[in-house]
């Protein structure tokens, strides 16, 4: 069988033809598959259902690529599906469930770089499947798709900021994780009311007054700062997995595919379907 025909029916294809001919994407699939019940058991168990529910909404995030192949008929590569399978894992479960964005400090980043990454992957790969149909009239340029592909992962990258500023403000959720700084410059601090910014330096505390009069030290070590670096610093990983697949995807087009590499994230149309003919 060639591999186009492979591919056209791969959407078609039971769950043992699946694990016999992708074994890495299938173990992955049941791996992670399994623990995400585990855990969903024991949040279940400890009463804890805003987890309970994370767990729900992974397991329906894993089908996202399976069912893209089987409705749009566009063939998702098995190591880009892979790293979508643990992003979501590494994002839901570990991430919010076991903490990790609490414990270890650059888990955030990474999930941000990768999502930078991924997004520009997307993006690049709708607009060269347009982009290679023979009934549209026009033809773009590697450098377009690049670019189309950095804009399309910073867009997205912006709109989930703009997400989680509106859950703090309106649920205080603290997504936009806080940053403990040691000196601030503001023009509020202006003794003359002017626009000359003032600094304060060697921040070691901070004390807060409630309108009841209680204060409250608040005991970090310095200033908080209320998410604007962790935003910025989500912005700047985020460019630069989009800055990376764009280069990777501009030497793509240019070659017209010949890349080994970068064909292994970027998603390709199926060809169509041939009717099946019943015997007589």
């Amino acid at each position: 069988m060639k591999k186009a025909d492979r591919k056209s029916g791969r959407y078609r294809k039971t769950l043992r033809e699946q694990v016999k001919e992708n074994p890495r994407l299938a173990a992955t699939y049941v791996i992670l598959r399994v623990l995400v019940v585990l855990v969903l058991i024991a949040q279940i168990f400890n009463r804890n259902f805003e987890n309970a529910f994370l767990c729900i909404l992974t397991l329906i995030l894993f089908t996202i690529p399976s069912f893209i192949e089987r409705t749009i008929h566009i063939d998702v590569p098995d190591t880009l599906e892979i790293i979508i399978l643990l992003f979501i894992f590494a994002a839901e479960i570990l991430g919010e469930i076991q903490a990790y964005y609490v414990h270890f400090p650059y888990w955030d980043t990474m999930l941000h770089t990768l999502n930078g990454f991924l997004c520009a992957a997307i993006g690049f790969s709708l607009l060269d499947i347009l982009n290679r149909r023979g009934s549209l009239a026009f033809q773009l340029s590697p450098l377009y798709l690049a670019l189309v592909a950095f804009c399309f992962s910073m867009t997205i990258g912006v709109l989930w900021e703009f997400f989680e500023c509106t859950m703090d403000q309106l649920f205080l959720l603290d997504m936009q994780k806080d940053t403990v700084v040691h000196s601030i410059g503001s023009v509020m601090l202006d003794p003359s009311g002017g626009n000359t910014p003032t600094a304060i330096q060697n921040i070691t505390d901070v004390i807060v007054v409630t309108a009841d009069g209680t204060q409250h030290s608040l005991g970090l070590g310095g200033y908080l700062d209320i998410g604007l670096l962790d935003t910025m610093k989500d912005l700047f990983v985020n460019f630069i997995g989009a800055v990376v697949f764009s280069i990777i995807g501009y030497f793509y087009v240019k070659n017209r595919g010949q890349g080994k590499f970068a064909r292994r994230f970027i998603p390709q149309v199926l060809p169509p379907e041939e009717p099946s003919t019943k015997e007589k």
